[in-house]
């Protein structure tokens, strides 16, 4: 059997793991990106998001293909966002130091945050199901997930609103702090 280009190619952008070598090889360029300029339009998840869904419009696959074959990523999320607690824990006496400006400022940031963003679109005319996929985009993925689902919202598009919302800080905090004249490193 001789295989033609079109049909190899078809079989690699069919291949189940597919999504998982996109995301992550496109990722990983991203990054090394980056880490070269320092520029904020380069974030990595930003310049991955682009990327991927170019690679997805240019192959033909849908987003249903897509996340069936990157669903391997989706599941690694929760564990990933489990093991954010080593950090905190080998940090544990910074965070003790800080912890009254870390508690206060996660309290009051979360709930403007999602007051503004319920409120900007409640404003708009956005519908119930809507809001409720937004009130959990100041948290990790996998929880907004679970948060929004369990309101009334949708949870893959809660996971959109996170990354947006990521990228939206890492893009533009450094350069507000930076304004506001606020030099601490724990900023």
């Amino acid at each position: 059997m001789v295989w033609h280009g079109q049909e190899a190619l078809h079989a690699v952008v069919h291949h189940p793991l597919f999504g998982v070598g996109i995301t992550l090889g496109v990722y990983q360029m991203a990054q090394a990106a980056y880490e070269r300029t320092r520029s904020m339009f380069l974030q990595p998840v930003l310049v991955s998001m682009i990327v991927v869904i170019g690679l997805l419009l240019l192959a033909g696959l849908s987003y249903e293909e897509y996340r069936d074959s990157a669903f391997v990523l989706t599941v690694l999320l929760g564990p990933t966002t489990v093991a954010l607690a080593v950090p905190l824990y080998l940090n544990l006496q910074r965070i003790r130091q800080l912890f009254w400006p870390i508690l206060i400022t996660l309290a009051a940031a979360g709930t403007v945050a999602t007051a503004l963003g319920v409120g900007l679109a409640w404003a708009f005319g956005a519908d119930h199901v809507m809001l409720m996929t937004l009130a959990p985009k100041s948290v990790t993925s996998p929880i907004a997930m679970l948060v929004a689902e369990q309101i009334g919202g949708v949870a893959a598009l809660a996971a959109v609103f996170v990354l947006i919302t990521g990228v939206i800080g890492a893009m533009c905090g450094p350069e507000l702090l930076r304004r506001f004249g606020i030099h601490h490193p724990a900023a």
